[in-house]
């Protein structure tokens, strides 16, 4: 996006914040950053262009909306802590047609006055720097021979970007569309399973949606007619997305519900949209008893094994020596006796 040093642009989900002249952006929730491309409003919702303009300019800030066979040019005032605000009513974005809206605010900057200008009497730009400085149509932005759409938005863009001129700038774009409310396929579940059902929407973070889930072949019966209701109903905010659009979620608890096939409705609480869907709800299937079958030993057959015992060597006998030593001693006494008779 190109703009003057000086400007920059944030845009929340339909409050769009713009800080001109190097004003402090504040942090706030649900916000989109101009990188992040257009967002897509509902047709009968609120758009919030809010944000800080520093210098106090006593003639305010110029607003300019433009889309194809579509002008608007007006004046916002700047209050006493730079915060300025306007707001595009639900009558107003009830009847816009579909397609893609430029807007831009214009600061004066230094000279206090805006040198680029419209003349609703001639459907014609006026530069004011020029012929002397009484001014010179630069271009047709709406009538007979005007630009349309994104050419007329660019050459207002051109004009104020001029090096001649001192007025600054902040811009972005939005898309209207009619009301939606989308939701993501849901697939077959079990009874007592639990899942969320989602979707997307071009609604506003924080509106409200009822959502209703009913069996489809509920219908009205007699007082004395017994039958069983199953569903589920609520109501969830809209919050933040990405890419234009919005997100919303519905938990659901298929505990009490009877297999049969269900219909999901949306519906807007203060916005005129719906959307619906079909899923099924059948029977969890009886658990399968787990056999663990044990593997068959396998047949084994023994060897007699024959066990050898070692050789045994014979134990060998020795004569003590004693008897022979008696023997000796007897004679020796035998001779001694002898001798001494």
């Amino acid at each position: 996006m190109t703009r003057k040093p000086g400007s920059r642009t944030i845009c929340s989900a339909f409050l769009i914040l713009l800080t001109l002249a190097l004003a402090a952006v504040p942090v706030t929730a649900a916000r989109y950053d101009a990188s992040s491309g257009p967002v897509t409003i509902a047709n009968g919702d609120s758009v919030f262009i809010h944000g800080i303009a520093t210098g106090h300019p006593r003639n305010g800030l110029q607003l300019w909306i433009i889309s194809h066979n579509y002008l608007k040019v007006t004046t916002v005032a700047v209050n006493d802590d730079d915060t300025y605000e306007y707001e595009l009513r639900p009558a107003d974005t009830q009847n816009l047609a579909s397609g893609e809206y430029f807007f831009l605010v214009q600061h004066p900057m230094m000279n206090g006055q805006f040198d680029i200008i419209y003349d609703p009497s001639t459907g014609r730009i006026i530069n004011k720097q020029l012929g002397g400085g009484k001014g010179m149509a630069i271009f047709t932005i709406s009538g007979a021979g005007s630009l349309q759409g994104p050419d007329s938005a660019l050459a207002l863009v051109n004009a104020i970007n001029n090096q001649n001129i001192d007025d600054i700038f902040a811009k972005y774009s939005f898309y209207i569309s009619p009301p939606n409310a989308f939701i993501n396929p849901i697939g077959d579940h079990y009874v007592g399973d639990k899942f969320t059902i989602s979707g997307s929407t071009n609604l506003a973070p924080d509106d409200e949606l009822m959502i209703d889930i009913t069996s489809s072949s509920f219908k009205p019966t007699e007082k004395s007619q017994s039958r069983e209701f199953s569903g589920s109903s609520g109501i969830v905010k809209v919050v933040k997305g990405d890419g234009g659009y919005n997100h919303w979620s519905f938990n659901v608890d298929a505990t009490a519900f009877i297999p049969d096939e269900y219909i999901v409705r949306v519906t807007g609480i203060t916005v005129d949209v719906t959307g619906s869907t079909y899923f099924n709800i059948i029977e969890k299937p009886a658990a399968t008893p787990v056999v663990t079958t044990l593997p068959e030993p396998s047949a084994t057959t023994t060897v007699p094994t024959t066990t050898t015992p070692p050789p045994t060597t014979p134990a060998t006998t020795q004569k003590s020596p004693l008897p022979g030593t008696i023997a000796i001693l007897a004679l020796l006494i035998c001779a001694i006796v002898i001798k001494r008779f």
